[in-house]
């Protein structure tokens, strides 16, 4: 079993004396249920699935009283054999976007509290209204206050480590380089930057790493990253409505051409010739709202609380999984970037991509700075009560933006990842791309 972060969330969940019931949400196919069903059968002694796709028919478990005592009542009628046993159940509803009556009951089931139940589902972030599924009903009552949601993503940097072997004590030696900002030694980084872009190429779809640490092999890579892609254009074929199928399709597959170019902006006309947000601008959202990609929104007053400056129409789309962003540009993309003569404004791309899905995963909310025909700072973060400026350079270029920033606006610390070692110059600190995974 591929080691994951949320393995530790749900446990902390679980020994929690008041609990609600936890929803889990996240893109298809980055190991929702696999992860829940293992926690499930290793930390309960009793263990009931039921998965709204594959068993339709079990929805009448939830229609009618939705009282605790008549909702488990119908499920034994309807499981046969089913052992639910006070406090070592775990009751997991997968694809509860498919069960309306389910989502409603989480509140009443988190006030009985005799069993623990965890929910999950994909496109849970698509409004009502929004999904062309006709199964997906209209919540009776969202239960706020009974459920706990959290995010799920597809493997980190540090998970990928995991999955090759590579210990916690290896990756805290390393973490140490970037709390200390001393310089590494040569044989470390240059080992570290082969591993990420593996990682990068690779990405964190966990079908596609457990097959790379078996057998190594970037061809096998591609053929599981291709089908997954096609299943992602099934969902948007399937839930996507109306006109608005083909034009998502569109917008993420454009993606890729709007990352490789200089300015990463992401501009309609791109989409289509002459194209504006009136005809594009829900397609975008419903690829967000499924965690398909991520958004980052120009900020042009860098100051707390970022989102009070956003600029909605000003925006950078990622690929929400940067190896599904390399099997999109293609396998000669991939060869060039593991042998390291991949140039242009495609690899800033990636490596900005990386990032970008690496602050994700590390709970921040994207933002970039560019203001008025200045320089472009790729991310502003919020951290510890200060807007972080962080800039992004696929080789160790000059960092004219970043420099300018600094002087204008005098943050704590600024940082600058790079292709290079650690270094420290005054407020800026110099870090390769891998050690982002710790900001």
């Amino acid at each position: 079993m591929l080691k994951r972060k949320m393995y530790d969330t749900l446990l902390a969940w679980k020994t929690q004396d008041k609990k609600e019931c936890l929803l889990v949400k996240g893109a298809r196919q980055i190991g929702k249920t696999y992860l829940i069903r293992a926690f499930g059968k290793n930390e309960y002694e009793s263990f009931v699935e039921i998965n709204f796709h594959e068993q339709k028919s079990l929805k009448i478990i939830f229609d009618g009283d939705k009282t605790a005592e008549e909702i488990y009542k119908r499920l034994t009628a309807n499981i046969p054999g089913v052992k639910l046993i006070p406090g070592k159940t775990l009751i997991f509803l997968d694809e509860i976007q498919k069960c309306a009556g389910a989502r409603t009951a989480l509140k009443f089931l988190a006030e009985d509290g005799r069993y623990d139940v965890i929910a999950s589902g994909s496109l849970l972030g698509l409004a009502y209204g929004k999904d062309d599924d006709r199964e997906v009903k209209p919540v009776e009552s969202i239960p706020v206050g009974y459920e706990k949601t959290v995010m799920m993503y597809s493997m980190d940097f540090e998970e990928f480590l995991w999955a090759y072997g590579y210990t916690n004590e290896t990756i805290a030696y390393l973490k140490s380089f970037y709390d200390s900002k001393e310089k590494m030694p040569p044989e470390i980084h240059e080992k570290y930057e082969s591993l990420l872009r593996e990682y990068l190429v690779v990405g964190g779809m966990p079908e596609v790493v457990a097959s790379f640490a078996q057998f190594k092999d970037f061809t096998k890579v591609q053929e599981i990253q291709d089908k997954i892609l096609a299943s992602y254009a099934d969902d948007i074929s399937q839930h996507a409505k109306g006109a608005e199928k083909v034009k998502v399709r569109q917008c993420y597959d454009s993606i890729p051409r709007q990352l490789a170019k200089e300015n990463k902006k992401f501009k309609y006309s791109e989409v289509e010739h002459k194209a504006t947000s009136r005809k594009f601008g829900d397609s975008v959202q419903w690829l967000r709202d499924a965690n398909m990609a991520y958004m980052c929104y120009n900020t042009t007053i860098p100051t707390l609380p970022l989102k009070a400056y956003e600029k909605d129409n000003e925006f950078k789309l990622y690929i929400a999984d940067t190896g599904l962003l390399l099997a999109l540009f293609g396998f000669a993309t991939k060869q060039a970037l593991l042998n390291g003569t991949l140039k242009g404004f495609a690899k800033g791309g990636i490596y900005e991509n990386f990032v970008a899905e690496t602050l994700v995963k590390n709970g921040y909310t994207l933002h970039y700075y560019k203001k008025g025909d200045k320089s472009e700072l790729e991310f502003l973060i919020e951290k510890n009560g200060e807007v972080i400026p962080i800039e992004v350079k696929a080789g160790n270029a000059a960092t004219k933006s970043l420099d300018s920033f600094i002087d204008e606006f005098a943050p704590s610390v600024a940082i600058k990842l790079i292709g290079g070692n650690v270094g420290v110059a005054d407020k800026k600190c110099t870090l390769p791309h891998f050690l982002a995974m710790f900001i």
